[in-house]
């Protein structure tokens, strides 16, 4: 979710369903870069891709915001960076810490089944 790139799809999407095309162009941005940050969010369960076929039988791929409520803990942020590396060395036993919050927390409130956010 924090990559700005996912943001400003959210963004985009929000205004409602749009042709994968559409979508790069309003974005500026290539088509196999979008589908990578779509596929992620697809994963994460925030954006919904469907497949339809034009008259002329063209494969149409439409995307639109799923319903979703997200819910972020500084501990999960901290986490979310510890590992992808972002995190100074020095650091590290906040972030240890933090990272236990964070795993707790998913634990006990992710009852939607979204992924965490190092994940999207």
């Amino acid at each position: 979710m924090g990559n700005p790139h996912r943001l400003r799809i959210i963004a985009e999407l929000s205004r409602g369903r749009v042709h994968v095309s559409e979508l790069a162009r309003r974005l500026g941005m290539s088509r196999p870069l979008l589908y990578m940050h779509l596929d992620k969010l697809e994963k994460a369960g925030l954006v919904i891709g469907q497949l339809e076929l034009s008259e002329d039988g063209k494969a149409m791929k439409y995307y639109e915001l799923a319903p979703f409520d997200l819910r972020l803990t500084a501990g999960e942020i901290v986490a979310a960076l510890d590992a992808d590396g972002a995190l100074d060395p020095a650091d590290g036993a906040a972030a240890d810490g933090a990272a236990a919050d964070g795993a707790a927390a998913a634990e006990t409130g992710n009852s939607h089944g979204d992924k965490e956010e190092g994940d999207s």
